[in-house]
């Protein structure tokens, strides 16, 4: 039987590709476009749909997200970070928390001006962002978009925990106000309400595969196949001409492994995120010679920018007991019947309610006053004056409360909680991500998450800035019954810094801050090393930026040294942002779309 061909092929269907092959494929439906995805459909699955189940996405069986464990580090407590990734169609926006929140405007001018990328700056991206949105809050704003595909709203209702971290914290930070717009791109400092990837009317998830894909069944010239785990690219000479795949066998693990083909006659587009997308062009004699030539695979191109460059936020969410009367997300979490029962009711009649929920109704993207950045130390002090301080659009940390234990809920008592989190907007520390071996598509990653590795030591202190700022705003919030004493500091008993596990209330807005010892400041450090975990928000591993810089693609995606052959996701983000990663996975898809149709002579 003769491979299949196709115009186009992309290798990962998560979100930017479905995105990219989505608005190809409706531009020009006689374009025969092929996605191969190792995970499985998400069509109209309650698991995907429902806001409030993203939790059930990281249980330790979950089949939806693969868990990358990264080396243990002596830098986190000797710990491995494990990072989840999605694997199924649409990737992470169809198992995100469905946070809204966008990068600020000079991160994209970072990537057009400081790495060299036409195209790319917050002026040329801003249409895009536009595009792919309906935003459904407030109307006339000026970044906002209001007939996209996507659905931006509030959620189903407006929690008490998330107006009282709203309310507390501005009685409390007397130096910040609150902010017109969280995500207007321009400025930030500023608290207020958080906005969700929900459709204010339906209630339902807004993720790429139900708006870009699944709504153009008809064309039979756009194919999905799914549990499909791409080997290699096919080259003749430096042209890249089809693929190789073999079954997934996560979810099948005796899964037949004969090797299949698929050929392309115009394009390859690589696109299986920061952990996929590096892999596969290693595979395929792409990448760091030293890398290759050690797993025996002939080099095609030496790129040594292959798998580095990778990046992540580092948060930290710290779990309070909540009082009766808080709106949370436990009894959800814990599946407990009546409580499901209830909310899903409301949900199929009103699209309201929990289930069109993730609990996160307020925060902010903060910097530091005067007296905090002092507070940082010297460890901070030069990457202020290098980095953020003349970018004022850039938050240092991003402060918020969740509804909910975000934690082993099978080890917490079944009663409310609510965390404060907060993680590190553009940590400096640097990870890898390479292949084990030269042949088998399903092998685990050598993955080094690079987690508090700067010498320099910024990450840490500003995760110690993070954890006391947003302990001041938790305990006096009028839901605060005291502190989930195993995930939190371990403070000397007697110390003004004592974790309290029981409380009969907050304490007062003008309430003393707590006052901590030396001893309490080695305290907090080490909490932050061994309870700082991933924000699902990797990136960075094929990034686009001048080759002898490490980069890996051009500005217009092309992987250097090769013909045909572009990367198409999130790992091609040169540097991080500062903010979850969904919105400019989809940006990145949106600016795909219009390269590849440019291209191809496509007119969008």
């Amino acid at each position: 039987m003769a491979p299949a061909q196709y115009d186009i092929i992309f290798a990962g269907g998560g979100c930017a590709a479905c995105v990219a092959a989505g608005r190809l494929a409706a531009a020009d439906p006689s374009l025969k476009i092929l996605i191969l995805e190792a995970g499985e459909h998400t069509k109209d699955l309650d698991a995907h749909i429902q806001p409030f189940r993203y939790f059930s996405h990281l249980a330790p069986t979950s089949k939806t997200v693969t868990f990358n464990a990264g080396k243990p580090s002596p830098t986190i407590g000797n710990r491995s970070i494990i990072t989840p990734s999605g694997r199924c169609l649409g990737g992470g926006s169809s198992v995100n928390f469905t946070m809204y929140n966008r990068a600020a405007a000079s991160d994209f001018d970072d990537w057009k001006n400081v790495y060299k990328n036409p195209g790319w700056g917050c002026d040329d991206l801003l249409p895009l962002l536009k595009k792919m949105e309906t935003y459904q809050e407030e109307p006339d704003r000026p970044t906002h978009g209001y007939d996209g595909p996507l659905k931006v709203s509030y959620g189903g209702m407006y929690m008490n925990v998330g107006k009282q971290f709203l309310e507390t914290s501005l009685a409390y930070d007397k130096e910040r106000g609150p902010i017109d717009d969280v995500n207007g791109l321009y400025k930030c400092n500023g608290y207020g309400r958080w906005a969700k990837f929900v459709d204010q009317k339906t209630g339902r998830r807004s993720d790429v595969p139900h708006h870009y894909i699944y709504n153009q069944a008809h064309n039979k010239n756009l194919v999905i196949e799914t549990g499909q785990r791409v080997k290699k690219v096919l080259f003749e000479g430096d042209k890249a001409v089809g693929v190789e795949y073999v079954a997934d066998t996560v979810l099948r693990p005796n899964a037949d492994q004969t090797v299949k083909s698929a050929y392309a006659g115009r394009l390859v587009v690589v696109a299986a995120g920061a952990f996929g997308s590096p892999t596969i062009l290693e595979r395929s004699g792409v990448g760091n010679a030293k890398i290759l030539e050690k797993l025996g695979i002939k080099v095609k191109v030496d790129l040594p920018g292959v798998g580095e460059n990778y990046q992540d936020h580092n948060v930290v969410f710290v779990p309070y007991h909540a009082s009766d009367d808080a709106d949370t997300m436990d009894a959800l979490f814990r599946s407990e019947k009546a409580e499901v029962e209830k909310w899903n009711k409301k949900w199929l009649e009103e699209g309201k309610g929990l289930i069109a929920h993730n609990g996160i109704d307020a925060g902010i993207k903060m910097r530091p006053t005067e007296a905090e950045l002092k507070a940082l130390g010297t460890p901070f002090e030069e990457r202020w004056k290098t980095f953020f301080e003349k970018a004022e659009d850039k938050p240092v940390i991003w402060v918020g409360a969740v509804a909910a234990f975000l934690g082993d809920i099978t080890v917490a008592p079944p009663v409310k909680y609510y965390s404060v989190g907060f993680y590190t907007q553009y940590p400096v520390s640097r990870g890898s991500v390479h292949i084990t071996d030269a042949e088998d598509a399903n092998a685990l990653h050598d993955f080094d998450a690079g987690f508090l590795t700067d010498q320099r030591e910024a990450d840490v202190s500003t995760l110690v800035w993070g954890y006391k700022k947003s302990r001041e705003i938790a305990r006096r919030m009028p839901v605060y019954r005291g502190e989930y004493l195993p995930a939190n500091p371990r403070f000397a008993a007697g110390s003004a810094a004592e974790c309290k596990e029981t409380a009969k209330g907050p304490v007062a807005v003008d309430a003393p801050e707590i006052k901590y010892s030396d001893e309490d400041e080695k305290e907090v450090e080490r909490y932050v090393r061994n309870f700082v975990q991933t924000a699902w928000h990797s990136l960075g591993t094929c990034a686009m930026m001048p080759r002898e810089k490490k980069g890996v693609v051009d500005s217009k995606l092309n992987v250097y040294g090769t013909k045909n052959l572009k990367v198409c996701d999130i790992s091609i983000a040169p540097a991080n942002v500062g903010a979850n990663t969904y919105s400019t996975a989809l940006t990145i898809g949106e600016k795909s779309a219009v390269i590849i149709a440019e291209e191809l002579g496509i007119k969008l």
